[in-house]
């Protein structure tokens, strides 16, 4: 969303309304459905379903900041990790005179669970005499940093929102029909079987066609990079 006119509840909830009513209608061909095996094992599932465990889609805004940047969503169940994050990765820049693309793309992760964090992986220069690089962070981890704070839980903070009247982290009812006019004909195509659910391996990233999907849209999965939360123990 842009900057709002101020931080009352409301001017921020406008703003939320206005990018949500500039998302442009999903296509079909940037929608990735799965479904884990053994899901219709259970004998309250039908043996035809085609309930999604699983989605990766692209999303574009219509606007002036952020036309021609596709927003990937994806969530699942009985996936490789359970985490919650925004990755927002950066292209590449032309003249890569250390040779390092193969080792990723520089990427400003903000870790919402568990773990919350921001990060900025990047390609840094390894120390040593010789001139070789390697991907690392730059690391701002709340329980670390914020020792001494009780970081509450998210529903923590919406119940002492509600306490003091504060609206701000509520849904508001044209933001609701907002979010709802931009997901319901795919979730009415889905029950006609017009998308159908591709079946995975639980504990696997979901569907291989997912990273493809996020491949086409220009994203570079990093390999052999993983975070580690930082602590106290390393000090």
């Amino acid at each position: 969303m842009e900057k709002p006119v101020s931080l009352k509840p409301e001017h921020i909830r406008d703003e939320k309304v206005k990018v949500l009513q500039s998302v442009t209608p999903i296509k079909h061909d940037e929608v990735v459905l799965g479904q884990y095996d053994g899901y219709k094992d259970d004998s309250t599932v039908p043996d035809d379903s085609n309930t999604p465990t699983f989605a990766s889609l692209v999303l574009r805004v219509n606007n002036e900041r952020w036309e021609g940047v596709p927003f990937i969503l994806k969530a699942g169940k009985a996936l490789n990790n359970r985490k919650a994050e925004i990755r927002v990765q950066f292209k590449d820049a032309p003249g890569d005179i250390f040779k390092c693309k193969k080792q990723g793309r520089n990427e400003f992760v903000i870790r919402l669970q568990p773990s919350e964090a921001m990060y900025m992986k990047l390609t840094v220069k390894k120390p040593g005499l010789e001139m070789a690089t390697e991907q690392s962070e730059l690391d701002l981890s709340y329980g670390l940093r914020y020792q001494d704070v009780k970081i509450p839980e998210a529903y923590e903070r919406l119940i002492l929102d509600t306490i003091r009247g504060d609206q701000q982290h509520f849904v508001r009812r044209d933001e609701l029909k907002a979010a709802w006019e931009i997901f319901t004909p795919l979730l009415h195509d889905i029950d006609d079987g017009k998308v159908k659910a591709l079946p995975y391996k639980p504990g696997t990233r979901g569907p291989p066609e997912a990273d493809e999907l996020s491949k086409r849209m220009g994203y570079v999965q990093t390999h052999g990079y993983v975070w580690i939360p930082p602590t106290l123990s390393k000090f």
